[in-house]
């Protein structure tokens, strides 16, 4: 009985190595030289729709020619497995607070479970998007990601929207920002903040019409099967 007991303890060892050393065996994406780096920032609780749509649409342009394309990657508290709130589980690629991370040109704040409430008590967390949003070209967030940005203290010169369920508590916990409630995306100097949901595709392709053009976003959208049309689509935009 004594020898199972030290056979299975080893075999279990095996199995589960220590997390220093899953993250020193760790293999990180590669980043393609001359495009811009996308960031993804999710922790526990992420909602899936709000970081996978953006991704796939970002993701995607790397298969067209003669474009600046996208490097897509994530970052989080941890290099262990995140659990999104629909039970996902993500391997994020950088530990933000433990290593130097590539330069970030856009950050994308999808939402999570708890982004009104402890989330917003995260100082380490908050003093993160308030250093890369010093130097990125463009901010954005989808559906309760705002308020990870408002909390940081970023829009608070900026036309803004969430969720459209939470605009009350938006407008209540951040009086003095300019909120707008019936569109599905405002963008407003470097910030591009969202309703969310299946929204968030617009939201993304309209990241990828600025920076590309329209015939380009036309194809990354017929690519995912979207109906494209900017000049449809409910937006507040100040030049």
């Amino acid at each position: 009985m004594a020898i199972g007991v030290v056979l299975f303890t080893l075999i279990a060892c095996q199995q589960h190595p220590n997390r220093e050393a899953s993250l020193s065996e760790r293999n990180p994406p590669v980043l393609e030289a001359g495009r811009y780096n996308v960031a993804f920032l999710i922790m526990d609780g992420v909602y899936n729709t709000e970081f996978t749509a953006p991704f796939d649409i970002f993701q995607h342009t790397q298969y067209r020619e003669n474009i600046k394309a996208m490097n897509t990657f994530t970052v989080a508290n941890t290099l262990e497995p995140i659990t999104s709130f629909e039970g996902l589980r993500i391997l994020p690629d950088f530990d933000y607070t433990r290593e130097e991370l590539p330069k970030i040109d856009i950050l994308v704040v999808p939402s999570a479970e708890h982004h009104l409430d402890t989330d917003l008590q995260d100082t380490t967390m908050l003093n993160f998007v308030r250093k890369v949003a010093k130097e990125t070209l463009y901010m954005t967030s989808h559906c309760d990601g705002a308020f990870v940005l408002a909390k940081a203290g970023l829009l608070e010169t900026v036309a803004s929207t969430t969720f459209p369920s939470d605009i009350v508590k938006y407008k209540a916990m951040f009086p003095n920002l300019e909120v707008k409630d019936s569109v599905l995306f405002v963008h407003d100097g470097k910030y591009i903040t969202s309703v969310g949901g299946a929204k968030s595709f617009e939201a993304a392709l309209y990241l990828c019409e600025l920076l590309y053009g329209k015939e380009i976003t036309k194809s990354l959208a017929q690519g995912l099967v979207i109906d494209w049309d900017l000049e449809t689509i409910p937006k507040f935009i100040r030049p």
